[in-house]
């Protein structure tokens, strides 16, 4: 079996080394009013407090309906 060249794992430098691109950001201005802000920022947590509360109102709609047959 041949020996295996080792891999360079150094970072090229000087002039002929690839330059380092930019990151970019992109960000995107809206105008909401306060309500507005205050939902965008609050998404995740109403979409979570709106599924639980669907979940609460349909088991005390269950409930009741089985309850009503006795």
């Amino acid at each position: 079996m041949a020996k295996q060249k080792k891999k360079r794992n150094k970072k090229y430098t000087g002039a002929d080394a690839a330059t380092k691109r930019p990151s970019i950001t992109r960000v995107s201005a809206v105008n909401r009013s306060r309500f507005g802000q205050w939902r965008h920022d609050h998404q995740r947590q109403l979409s979570i407090a709106r599924t639980v509360a669907i979940i609460i109102v349909t088991l005390i709609i269950i409930v009741s309906g089985v309850m009503s047959l006795f």
